[in-house]
């Protein structure tokens, strides 16, 4: 998850995060364009997963959060949701952490 200048969070995969940021950055060719002129650009978050699928799972999940979710999850606060556990199902985040 990398985060811009504007404050927002673009969530992506990689088998380099490392190399991937120096894309969006513009430092190697092949940067997302919704990431261009954004920066300057800071990684925030990864997490190793076994294989493609299950990052493409990973992604596709925390895009669908709101950037509050997103923000929690940086500041480690929802351990109590059993976050990477419940990423194969439907997230849960928002309905738990509003009852919470």
């Amino acid at each position: 998850m990398v985060r811009t200048t504007a404050d927002t969070l673009y969530t992506g995969i990689s088998t380099d995060p490392e190399r991937r940021l120096r894309q969006h950055k513009g430092e190697l060719t092949g940067g997302a364009k919704a990431l261009k002129g954004k920066g300057p650009l800071e990684l925030v978050f990864t997490h190793p997963m076994p294989c493609r699928s299950s990052a493409s799972k990973l992604e596709y999940q925390l895009k669908r959060w709101t950037k509050k979710d997103k923000e929690l999850l940086l500041r480690q606060e929802i351990r109590q949701l059993n976050l990477l556990e419940q990423l194969s199902g439907e997230s849960r985040i928002g309905t738990e952490a509003a009852s919470d």
